[in-house]
């Protein structure tokens, strides 16, 4: 398949003697676009270079099953260790790329080496927001995106009886407060909205998650955030937040949203805007590079507009795109952004464009206050986004709705006995 007899893991059996592929991230992303170039026939050197000592992992069960301790290792795998050496992939792991140079066609690695590339992806991803509030470098405070994160909460977690001050009211945070309490802990919730999840979904269908959240025992205060956490002997011991109030604490998890990794683009000289700005087919500033996954804005053919998508349906197909349009095909990243959460008995799913949601008049299809149910969000009479609440296999129908850019009826949206693809 290549000129280079290479073997996945930390060394390999020397530089690639003709360009070929470098992929730079070890996320979903990064291995998506790997699979595709081999699916897609793409026969020569692939060198894959992943900053953590893992093998490319996916993130959603982080938070969820796999900090629960519901879920091993292996679901989050994208694909097992032995796919990399069976496909005759240079895997890099512990592995940063120091530099790339878009002139010279080069890649310069932490580990001394270079790699030169005919193209080359760029999937950083993201890295936690940073907070200097007073206290943040005690033991005991941590933040949320690696496995290595997740194994360190899970021990702690795990047994219950812990006062966990949780610093953000967004979706993952969430998820850990809801996690965190089913594994017997007391979770306080700090955010600086009225209502959790409000910026994403709006008060009304914030409050569902919000009630939900407490009648398991977790406590809100917002809007707040922390103004210090205190510690004894170098542990933290409680938090102090904005609006007066003390909390014990044992644990304290900082999630309030991530920074894309663009420092190795900005440094090469690549545009770069909320992310590494990227056209539909995600080529870069630059002809040669491209990027995937959470680092990239991309612009979708839908809205007109860039954006840039977290999620992990979003690093699948960019991650394919990307490697198709570095194959020269005709590709573009036109799909319709897609999450989920699971939170307690709350399983929600979610198609759509947030961005144009503000303005938009909500329908709601079902029972708020049963907790099932289907909400749209409609502007100028057509559906941009639509999000259902344990009510299952619609999200074909809503993402068909929102793909059609029809007109629709309000009144049927709203009516369960309407069928969707009637609308």
């Amino acid at each position: 398949m290549s000129e280079l007899n290479s073997t996945a893991g930390t060394e390999t059996t020397g530089t690639p003697r003709v360009p070929g592929m470098v992929i730079i991230g070890g996320g979903l992303a990064g291995a998506t676009a790997a699979e595709t170039l081999r699916k897609e026939g793409y026969a020569g050197t692939i060198t894959l270079v992943a900053q953590e000592t893992e093998i490319p992992y996916q993130r959603p069960p982080l938070s969820k099953g796999f900090l629960a301790g519901k879920e091993g290792g292996d679901a989050l795998l994208p694909l097992p260790a032995s796919w990399y050496p069976d496909h005759n992939i240079t895997l890099l792991t512990g592995t940063t790329a120091t530099a790339l140079d878009p002139q010279a066609h080069t890649v310069t690695l932490s580990n001394g080496t270079t790699v030169a590339y005919a193209k080359a992806l760029i999937a950083t991803g993201a890295e936690p927001r940073h907070i200097s509030f007073p206290g943040v470098d005690l033991k005991g405070v941590h933040t949320f995106r690696t496995k290595a994160d997740s194994l360190a909460l899970k021990d702690l977690l795990t047994g219950g009886g812990k006062n966990v001050v949780m610093v953000g009211s967004g979706w993952i945070g969430m998820e850990i407060a809801a996690t965190a309490t089913e594994l017997g802990n007391h979770v306080a919730l700090l955010g600086l909205e009225d209502v959790p999840l409000s910026v994403a979904i709006g008060n009304e269908l914030g409050t569902v998650f919000a009630d939900r959240h407490q009648e398991a025992g977790v406590q809100f205060l917002l809007p707040a955030s922390a103004a210090e956490i205190q510690g004894t002997h170098g542990h933290v011991s409680s938090v102090l937040t904005t609006t007066g109030v003390t909390l014990p604490a044992d644990v304290v998890i900082v999630a309030v949203g991530v920074v894309p990794n663009t420092e190795l683009a900005q440094a090469a000289g690549l545009t770069i805007n909320n992310g590494i700005e990227v056209s539909a087919a995600l080529q870069t500033s630059d002809p040669d590079v491209f990027a995937a996954g959470d680092v990239a804005n991309s612009l979708h053919p839908f809205t007109g507009a860039h954006a840039r998508s977290e999620h992990w349906a979003n690093a699948i197909a960019s991650g394919k795109v990307a490697a198709q349009s570095m194959l020269g095909q005709d590709a573009v990243l036109d799909d319709i952004p897609y999450f989920y959460t699971d939170q307690f008995d709350l399983g929600m799913e979610y198609s759509g464009f947030g961005a144009l949601t503000k303005d938009a008049e909500l329908v709601v299809r079902g029972s708020l206050e049963k907790r099932a149910f289907i909400a749209f969000w409609v502007l100028e009479g057509r559906v941009v986004a639509g999000m259902n609440v344990n009510v299952w296999d619609v999200q074909d129908a809503i993402k068909a709705l929102i793909a059609s850019r029809r007109i629709i009826d309000t009144r049927a949206l709203a009516d369960p006995q309407t069928p969707l693809e009637d609308i």
